[in-house]
């Protein structure tokens, strides 16, 4: 999602709203290479589109590394073919800063479970005990840099990193520690400094030695705004006349949320060796992959740095990046052995979520369609508004009635934005990725919960 201030970090949590194709699987490998390519390169001819590079591998079988369209449009360079482009891959980023600190865990840097401020004492945390694990999984609280206004300005400055800690630590919590989950990458920038702190190194030193290094990603370095880099896709932003240049954006802040570079080619080898063991640990994998509940047992989806979710029975890890010029879309199947990564130098619609889910339901089929379930309480009792903080903004949803359905619009918002989810169990409606809950307490509605994965947000009945 695009940022006011002009930075696209929040990361496109990529096993929730993308478009859903209705192929049907291909089981003879030539016909869905071929269908694979042909996808592919519908999706790289759309208009506003520059380039993109895909990698779609199951087990030690590569079905498709190519690359399509153009890695720079004013000179008419074409992307290379041999998936070797390398690109801005935003919040992808996240799951490097996990396992960093899970490694650092695993040498007895750190402790999940102490506060942070532990290892940055100089942070003000204004009473609040954030342990460490809290930062990995977006439910700290904390302000999120790039949704305050000011970071529109700094974000193209090149000023000392503990200036925008300064400015973050001024900001009112959002929420107590481990009661809600708002996408943060405050969060992951204080996790790099933690990184630096207790390591003894520069982040991106310890990211280049100790993972991509082990893992063999011979391409991927910690982005740079003027930096030459062989093979290196220039980004280009949606404007209203069609594509732009990127807009300009200091590295310096995106950091450890945000600023790795790499190919479709080393996301491959980054995937086998996280997944594969030769990373982390099998202990600190589990927690790298699963989510732990909020506060009062409530599951979320998101565990550190990645994404997880079981669509239809169909276990997914993902996640997805965005930044200025680049959109990335990653994930992993674990039952079937299946990697599927797209990077794009182009940010804005089509995003490469509906590719990159497109691709999946071609190898494996897609996920059977939620099934709804009549409700059988009173609907009425649930109508009304429900406010809370959500990411940047305050989320106010409009709960009424059509007919037998329910519909949640937020408040001020077109009516093509309302959602009809279907009933699923009990209090708990579905669309898409997006789940929606009703808490009861005391006899009376009080909380709608509105999950999407990267956020599960807590709003209250007004």
């Amino acid at each position: 999602m695009r940022r006011r201030a002009g930075v696209a970090l929040g990361g496109a949590l990529l096993l929730l709203c993308v478009a859903s194709s209705a192929s049907a699987q291909i089981r003879d490998r030539a016909r869905l290479v071929e269908a694979l390519d042909s996808t592919a390169r519908a999706h790289a001819g759309l208009p506003n589109m520059a380039g993109v590079s895909v990698a779609v591998v199951r087990g030690a079988d590569t079905l498709l590394m190519r690359g399509y369209g153009q890695a720079d449009l004013e000179w008419h360079v074409p992307t290379p073919e041999d998936g070797s482009a390398s690109y801005e891959i935003g919040s992808i980023t996240k799951q490097f800063t996990a396992a960093a600190i899970m490694q650092l865990v695993e040498a007895g840097k750190l402790d999940l479970d102490a506060d942070f401020t532990t290892y940055l004492p100089e942070f003000d945390a204004n009473g609040h005990r954030v342990p460490l694990r809290r930062l990995l999984d977006h439910t700290s609280g904390i302000k999120g840099y790039t949704e305050m206004p000011v970071f529109g300005e700094i974000s193209v400055r090149r000023l000392p990193r503990d200036s925008l800690v300064t400015l973050v630590e001024n900001e009112p919590f959002e929420f107590e520690p481990g009661t809600a989950q708002i996408y943060n990458n405050s969060a992951y920038f204080l996790l790099g400094l933690i990184i630096g702190k207790v390591s003894g190194q520069e982040y991106e030193d310890y990211v280049a030695e100790h993972l991509f290094a082990p893992a063999g990603m011979t391409s991927s370095y910690y982005c740079s705004e003027n930096a030459i880099r062989e093979k290196r896709a220039h980004g280009y932003d949606a404007g209203p006349d069609g594509l732009v240049r990127k807009a300009y954006l200091d590295h310096t802040w995106p950091f450890a949320a945000g600023s790795l570079c790499s190919t479709v080619r080393d996301m491959v080898a980054w995937n086998q060796a996280l997944h594969g063991g030769r990373v982390v640990s099998a202990e600190s994998y589990r927690s790298m992959t699963t989510p732990r509940p909020l506060e009062d047992g409530t599951p979320i989806r998101y565990a550190m740095g990645l994404g997880v979710d079981a669509p239809g029975g169909r276990r997914s890890i993902a996640h997805g990046g965005g930044i200025n010029g680049f959109l990335s879309d990653g994930r992993y199947y674990p039952d079937e052995g299946l990697i599927v990564i797209v990077l794009q130098n182009t940010a804005g619609p089509p995003g490469p979520g509906a590719l990159g889910q497109g691709l999946v339901d071609l190898v494996l089929g897609p996920v059977p369609e939620i099934a709804a379930t009549p409700f059988a309480g009173d609907a009425d009792e649930l109508l009304g508004t429900y406010v809370g903080p959500s990411r940047g903004r305050e989320m106010r949803m409009v709960v009424s009635r059509a007919g037998s359905d329910l519909v949640f619009t937020p408040e001020g918002a077109p009516p093509q934005a309302a959602m009809r989810p279907k009933h699923v169990d009990g209090l708990i409606w579905q669309q898409g990725g997006t789940r929606l809950w009703f808490v009861r307490e005391g006899g009376r509605i009080t909380q709608l919960r509105v999950d999407q994965g990267g956020g599960h947000y807590v709003l209250k009945r007004r």
